[in-house]
Formats: C-alpha cells, structure tokens, sequence
C-alpha cells in the first residue's frame, strides 16, 4: 500500500484535543470498555461465591438472618468479621457506597496491604490487564476494528514485553512502599512533629507527606502508561528503550501530559463527586438492592472508562508529535499494513 501524503505541516496537540481524541477514541471501541469491566465482574466472582458461602454458613435459616435482611446490623457485622477469617475482614461496612473509594485511596496513602483473598483477585487482574494492555493500546494505536483476532494476536505478541515492563514498574513501586514509605512516615514524620504539641500542625505535616509520596506514585504511573503507549506506537522490542525514551517524551511534552492527567483526575473527582450523592447506604433492602447494583456498576464501567481513555489520549498525543517528526525527518517509512506506526501515521493525518 502506497504511503498516505502528509499534510505540510500538522498542528501539535494540547492537553484538552488529547482528552477529547481519546474519549473519541474509547467511544468508537465500545467493545473494550465492556471487556475490561466483564473481566473485572470474573476477576471478582470467587471472591463473591467465597463470601456467599461464609454469609450463608453463619446464618442458615436462623431468626437473625431474618433480622440481617430487614436492615442493616452492626452487631452482626462486627461477629462476622471476627469469625470469617480474610475474607470477613475484607467485607466490613467501609465497602458500602461511597465509603469503598474512600477506603482505597485510604489504604494506597497508608501502604496497606489487602488481606490474601483480596490480594490473590489484584494480582490476578494485574496478569489479565498485563496480557490485554498491549492489544488495548494497539487498538486505540491503529484507531479502527482490529476485530478479535487481530486484538488477541496483538495481545499475546505484546505480553512478553509488557511483562518485562510490568517487572520494571514494580521494582519501582516496590521501593517507594518498601522504603520511601516508612522513611517519610515513620522516620521523617516522627522527626518533625517530636517537638510538635499542637495536633493541627501534625496533621498538615502528615498531608504534606502524602501529597509528596502521592506526587512520587503518580509520577512512577504516569511514566510506565508513556512507555507503553511509545513502545506500541513504535513498535519496539526493548522495554529498556522505551522506558527510557518514555523519560524524553515526558521532558518534551510535560505540560501537555501534565494537563491531561489533571483533565483525567478532574472528570475522576467529578464521577466520584456524583457517585457520593447517588451511592446506595446500608439500609437499601428489597428491589433497592438491585438498583444499588446498578448504581455501583456505572460507577465502575465509568471508572474503567478514563483507565482506558488515559490510554486512548496518550495514543493520540504520542502520534500527534510522531506525524510531526516525520515532517523533520528523512527515515525510511514503515511498512504498511500490519505495522502500529504505519497506523499512526494514518491516524494523525485523519486527524488534522
């Protein structure tokens, strides 16, 4: 197929045509969107079917099953909890409504770990999305149908090297929870509030500290989503150059990434703001139950939503500024059809 002519000189995307591209992008793949959340429902049926079981067994047909399913009972939460080993611990009252991303953001700020149930199910789903985020990206890359096939191919020829990433990320991550952490909340902290008598003063310095290890996060995620989204586009084999060419792309292009992820994390805190208001309480009994299902369900298909339009965005941004280089640059032209970066260049002409 002969190479598509280039415009003369494509325009350089901002942050808000990247949001917009990729929510573009997500919207015309509806087929991921409903993917992901059905793997999340699979990822998290044994648990379910586990709990059922224990709820069940402490219960029977006893009177205070009856009385549990008129309302909501603390008491017997509480005798839950103590009795159903991890999995009754992972089900306490913080998972109702608006309190289980509370409980989440809560947990990640303090570095706790879930308990072995829970953790089994992460990590499960961590092995799943790092086997489909090769074809995800490759599919938002090409920006048209890939079909089955040609996303489970592209998947299983990503894997291996999203897998080596995925290694490079974690030993990051690894070494902020592991060490940064307890330095900045154990040792540091300890050392600025020793003289410190007035509580206000300490929880600000607490705050403080969470923004920094926050920033530190953030920053380690954005840079492993950059190094996917290069190493698809270009169609690279060494996860080692892409990461560190990830690092160049972010230098070149900090305010634009800078300004979606703000875009991202504003429309995140928006969905949460709305999900506070409609979010099911712990007294919804009857055929409420099912709307309370519903509720939740959006709220997560919608969270899902700007996990893949991050992806989506980059996609666009990336292929924006690699359409532009070609304009500065005499490389021989990738090959086309099967080739991601022939896509690309197709895409960022179709989209100036």
């Amino acid at each position: 197929m002969p190479m598509t002519p280039m415009p003369m000189s494509p325009m350089p995307m901002n942050a808000a045509r990247a949001f917009r591209d990729g929510a573009r992008r997500v919207a015309h793949a509806p087929a991921m969107v409903l993917g992901v959340w059905l793997l999340n429902l699979l990822v998290a049926l044994p648990l379910t079917l586990m709990l059922r079981d224990a709820i069940a067994e402490q219960l029977g047909s006893s009177l205070r099953a009856e009385d549990v399913s008129r309302g909501f009972d603390v008491d017997w939460w509480n005798e839950f909890q103590a009795r159903a080993g991890d999995v009754g611990k992972a089900f306490g009252p913080e998972v109702i409504g608006f309190a289980a991303p509370l409980k989440n953001f809560s947990d990640l700020a303090d570095g706790r770990m879930p308990t072995s149930p829970v953790l089994i199910a992460v990590a499960t789903w961590l092995v799943l999305w790092t086997f489909l985020i090769g074809g995800i990206v490759d599919r938002y890359a090409r920006n048209r149908p890939t079909r089955a096939h040609g996303f489970f191919s592209a998947c299983g020829d990503w894997f291996g090297r999203m897998v080596r990433l995925g290694l490079i990320a974690g030993l990051l991550y690894y070494i902020l929870f592991s060490y940064v952490h307890p330095l900045l909340f154990d040792q540091f902290y300890g050392w600025l509030t020793h003289d410190t008598a007035v509580e206000r003063t300490a929880f600000f310095y607490r705050l403080a500290l969470y923004v920094v290890f926050g920033l530190l996060v953030v920053a380690v995620h954005i840079w492993v989503d950059v190094a996917r989204v290069r190493a698809v586009v270009e169609d690279r084999r060494s996860m080692l150059y892409a990461s560190i060419s990830s690092w160049r792309f972010l230098r070149q292009h900090l305010w634009q990434v800078l300004g979606l992820y703000a875009l991202v994390a504003a429309s995140l805190v928006l969905l949460l703001a709305v999900y506070a208001l409609v979010a099911p309480g712990p007294l919804v009994q009857g055929g409420w139950v099912w709307m309370a299902l519903l509720v939740s369900q959006l709220y997560l298909i919608g969270r899902l939503w700007l996990k893949l339009q991050v992806a989506a965005s980059l996609v666009g941004l990336y292929q924006a500024d690699f359409g532009r280089a070609l304009h500065e640059s005499t490389a021989a032209a990738p090959v086309w059809p099967e080739s991601p970066p022939a896509d690309a260049i197709e895409s960022s002409v179709s989209s100036v």
